[in-house]
């Protein structure tokens, strides 16, 4: 489930508890994510160039900050709040904002000082708010004796203030140098998630705590909910970015995988449970890189990265629509639910219909199309999980391994969901968003790949056994009359082109129809379903054995000529006369028999074996039964 950021359809304080929770159990998952990532490999962001101050170069007050700086050490890449900042300045910073006046004072006259006293305090929460063009004073906190030129000569990497704004450039900040307040360069830009960016601003050489900094904000009538400040260095903020990348880059490529594996397997078997695999986490893959911001980087994803939500909205609400139409083909729900399976249609059109809405929302419709996307995706989770709970409880083994993908992906989602809508996206965002929803997708993916490949199991076994029935006699378990003959014609094929012989051995059951006179035709079914054992026990594995009709069995064997047949024949016909048939009366006693056809005597093949082995066996009875009699070629008379 994707819920589209709507203010008003969760309660902030409800849900708190639970991310409290989440960012304590993502944690260990983060930790081993990171060890596994190892050290960054590239450091994404550009350098932007066309700011203020960068126009004609480096400035003057760059060249002198980077010509402190030692070799960067390595920088944790983890969620958590970063360490201390350059020289030991805190991380956080105290906020004063100036109030409005009839008009926004020039830079150079608010870092004059001459409106010093009119800053009030402000916390960060009221400034998400704020709109228009404003100024803020940003105070730095540090032990004393504290500046960025320590800092870096301490080998701790250029000093930075690193802030959050959307994808317009909103943030101006200036900072003293040589005794004149200066714009900052941006010396990088980072993607975040849900559309926002962190702005990477070089600090000046021998700043010191009780310096203030100031802040030119512009921002849209609704405020910038993600703003904020913070004091670091670049090579943490690249390091930490970096592992940023890699995480989504590494999910986007396995969704992508499977996703592309799926499509081929779909193009040969035309399953549809395969094609819409695929649509799923196709468009799960376009959703994670555009919420995370990261397709900025990626050149043929970037063009669309100025749609922002609809970036997200729209690839999330098409797989819903996939979704809704996987799971009731992959857990069969029609077999057990039709009207579910008609429900689920329904829900997929819906996430059609929501899609289209998007595009309503330039038009002041935007806060209903939130709150329905809400709805609905709320509502098509929870049926989802109620439908396949019940399609496992009735035997559906694929439903159950996409239960199992459902939850997980539906725990992380609404946690992603409410940290986007509540939280101030800086402590702990990193854990959920980078790691654990990630890792959820990729999981999920795997997980119903299983489910998939687990459906096919199951239809490849009752496959099988359909055949199997299709091929034997229900009352014997040998194979029927049809599957006899396809059976002999190939082996006689086989034996002509590799220049082998093969025998046929006819048995009838002597005195069946007194059987079933006598004792009824259940004595006779036993009489039938016995001799199976004793006969199979004298055979080789290469040979087969057939029910021919009513009381007449079968048996080819492969490669054998008349010297090989015989001793067969003679063993089989001294095991049937040892069957004795009881629970039906006085014992019934057993004799067959035997009829014998070989190609190497015969010169014939096929069904002209049976024939001569069907008039071998009337000789035999005629000769008093229970024998073996061969067929004799026509010429031999």
């Amino acid at each position: 489930m994707r819920c589209f950021p709507a203010a008003g359809f969760w309660t902030a304080a409800r849900f708190q508890p639970y991310l409290r929770i989440a960012r304590l159990a993502l944690a260990s998952i983060a930790a081993l994510a990171v060890m596994a990532a190892g050290p960054a490999l590239s450091e994404p962001g550009t350098v932007d160039s066309s700011a203020p101050g960068m126009a004609s170069g480096r400035p003057p007050m760059v060249a002198a900050a980077q010509r402190t700086i030692a070799p960067a050490v390595p920088a944790p890449v983890s969620g958590e709040m970063p360490p201390p900042g350059p020289a030991g300045f805190n991380p956080d910073l105290s906020l004063q904002v100036l109030p409005p006046t009839s008009t926004t004072p020039a830079p150079e006259v608010v870092t004059s000082g001459a409106f010093e006293s009119r800053f009030q305090p402000i916390e960060i929460d009221r400034v998400h708010t704020r709109g228009g063009t404003y100024w803020l004073r940003l105070q730095l906190s540090g032990p004393p004796g504290a500046t960025t030129s320590s800092g870096t000569a301490a080998g701790k990497g250029l000093p930075v203030l690193v802030t959050r704004e959307e994808h317009e450039p909103r943030v101006q900040i200036f900072a003293p140098f040589d005794g004149v307040y200066v714009e900052l360069p941006r010396a990088v830009r980072l993607p975040e998630f849900g559309g926002g960016h962190a702005v990477a601003f070089i600090l000046p050489r021998g700043l010191t705590a009780p310096q203030p900094l100031y802040a030119r904000v512009s921002a849209p009538d609704f405020g910038i909910r993600k703003l904020g400040f913070q004091v670091s260095t670049l090579d943490v903020t690249l390091a930490r970015a970096a592992a940023h990348s890699r995480m989504i880059s590494l999910a986007f490529g396995a969704l992508a995988a499977l996703s592309l594996g799926s499509f081929l397997i779909w193009c040969i078997l035309s399953d549809r449970v395969f094609g819409f695999y695929s649509a799923l986490f196709f468009f799960q893959a376009l959703y994670i890189v555009f919420l995370s911001g990261q397709a900025a980087e990626w050149p043929l994803l970037s063009f669309a990265v100025r749609l922002n939500s609809y970036a997200w909205n729209v690839p999330i609400a098409l797989g819903g629509a996939a979704a809704s139409l996987f799971v009731r083909d992959m857990a069969d729900i029609r077999v057990f639910s039709p009207r579910a399976y008609s429900a689920f249609g329904w829900f997929a059109v819906a996430f059609v219909v929501l899609t289209l809405l998007n595009f309503a929302k330039p038009f002041g419709f935007e806060s209903l199309v939130n709150g329905l996307g809400n709805i609905l995706f709320l509502t098509s989770g929870i049926f989802t999980l109620w439908i396949s709970f019940s399609a496992w409880r009735h035997g559906s083994r694929a439903a159950g391994w996409f239960l199992l993908a459902w939850v997980l992906l539906e725990v992380f989602s609404i946690a992603t969901t409410l940290q986007l809508l509540f939280s101030d996206g800086e402590t702990g965002d990193a854990l959920l968003y980078y790691y654990g929803l990630p890792f959820s997708m990729v999981a999920a993916a795997v997980l119903t790949a299983l489910g998939v490949a687990d459906r096919l199991r199951g239809q490849r076994i009752a496959l099988t056994e359909a055949e199997r029935r299709a091929q034997t006699d229900p009352l014997t378990g040998v194979l029927n009359r049809r599957s006899l003959i396809e059976r002999l014609d190939t082996a006689c094929t086989r034996a002509r082109t590799r220049g082998l012989p093969i025998s046929l051995l006819f048995i009838d059951l002597d005195h069946f129809k007194e059987i079933n006179d006598t004792f009824g035709h259940p004595a006779g079914d036993a009489c039938l379903h016995a001799i199976v054992g004793p006969i199979q026990s004298e055979l080789r594995q290469s040979d087969v054995i057939g029910r021919y009709g009513g009381e007449e069995f079968i048996v080819i064997l492969s490669s054998a000529d008349s010297t090989a047949a015989r001793p067969i024949a003679e063993r089989i016909l001294r095991r049937v006369a040892e069957i004795r048939v009881e629970g039906y009366g006085e014992p019934i006693s057993l004799t067959c028999s035997i009829g014998i056809a070989t190609s190497d005597m015969l010169g014939v093949w096929g069904q002209h074996l049976i024939a001569r082995a069907d008039a071998a066996v009337y000789v035999a009875k005629r000769a008093g039964r229970n024998c073996v009699q061969f067929a004799e070629p026509l010429g031999a008379a």
